[in-house]
């Protein structure tokens, strides 16, 4: 990853993407995201890179992206200047040992309790339970004006949008289960805090019933 992103063909790629004087969002499927998902072999890695605000490739793309607006072209940086490309905020650089003691002495006592959720959890599954999410908001959205005309049309739209919304949620929920017990959280904890039974859990990893969770 850092030998791409040190490549200037890359940053020049991001300001490409951004509309080169001309803002726009970056998109999912840019050029940028693109090459940069081939070199590191992470096909899904454009729509993390753009999902993803808090992180550090979309902050890294921005620092690009304000640097070329100041200068108007690829800036050189000096020697013993501070490069904003580079900065990483405190949350999101690695634990020192004595963090990861303090995390790891707190699962004891509360199983997942210490980690963090981004770390734990794989990034395919948080995009897919994003877009489940996101998918499930503007399907709600749809349906705001769904109480017009017949009985029988109204009826029909309302039923099978919320039908729909509800098997996206239901599927989220699987998901976030899931990521749950990636990241350590006991099984017990996640079937009570999603409101189904053990036998949901278990159907959802595909218990046989033979040594599994329960």
């Amino acid at each position: 990853m850092a030998a791409a992103l040190l490549d200037p063909a890359m940053a020049e790629l991001v300001w490409v993407d951004s509309g080169a004087g001309r803002p726009r969002p970056l998109p999912v499927d840019g050029e940028f995201c693109r090459q940069l998902g081939e070199r590191v072999g992470r096909g899904w890695l454009g729509r993390l890179a753009a999902a993803d605000l808090g992180g550090p490739l979309i902050a890294w793309m921005g620092a690009i992206i304000r640097e070329r607006r100041r200068t108007g072209a690829p800036a050189m940086v000096l020697a013993g200047e501070w490069d904003e490309r580079w900065r990483v905020r405190q949350e999101l650089r690695p634990p020192t040992t004595a963090a990861q003691l303090r995390v790891l002495g707190k699962d004891v006592r509360v199983p997942g309790s210490g980690t963090s959720w981004r770390s734990a959890v794989e990034p395919e599954r948080r995009m897919l339970i994003q877009g489940l999410l996101e998918d499930a908001q503007e399907q709600v959205e749809q349906l705001r004006g769904a109480q017009r005309g017949s009985s029988a049309e109204a009826s029909e739209r309302l039923l099978r949008g919320i039908a729909y919304t509800v098997g996206l949620l239901r599927q989220a929920a699987g998901e976030a289960a899931l990521g749950a017990l990636e990241a350590g959280v006991r099984a017990e904890d996640v079937v009570q805090w999603a409101g189904r039974s053990p036998a949901w859990l278990a159907e959802l990893l595909g218990d046989d019933g033979e040594g599994g969770p329960w």
